[in-house]
């Protein structure tokens, strides 16, 4: 999502910084991984700074990469809820699992943002004793009342 905080161009743009800002006023506890940290660092330096900025400005807690979402990560891919080529996807839902965290916010629709993968992650997340972790969109999550 950070690279929709500064690609004016996407439909989603609006709705990402909308989101950045209600963290910034104590709505949502925001989080991100050192998962989201290497997919930021394959964008041109200067778009990685700035992406990597908002994580100080919005007070993103960031959390380490972890052997036990490694190893969920990897179940979710044997199981075939996420392709073999998505490791980073995977890894994304896996570190949100066993940090138990409540819900995550992406734009990836293709593997990602889907019921399937909500539903089959969840399922998987319980036989391995974690809670299933709600996947959405920011479109889905932020406030519309004051716009």
């Amino acid at each position: 999502m950070f690279n929709y905080y500064f690609d004016t161009d996407r439909d989603a743009h609006a709705d990402t910084v909308k989101l950045f800002e209600e963290v910034k006023a104590g709505k949502y506890q925001a989080f991100t991984s050192a998962y989201a940290i290497q997919e930021l660092e394959r964008a041109p330096v200067e778009k990685f700074e700035k992406m990597k900025g908002l994580i100080n400005e919005y007070a993103i807690t960031l959390l380490d990469e972890s052997e036990e979402a490694n190893t969920l990560a990897a179940k979710y891919q044997e199981q075939g809820i996420l392709p073999a080529r998505s490791t980073t996807d995977a890894r994304h839902i896996a570190i949100a699992a066993v940090n138990d965290l409540d819900m995550i916010l992406s734009l990836n629709f293709e593997h990602i943002v889907r019921k399937k993968t909500v539903i089959k992650t969840g399922s998987l997340n319980a036989e391995y004793g974690y809670r299933a972790v709600d996947i959405r969109s920011p479109m889905e999550v932020v406030d519309r009342e004051n716009t």
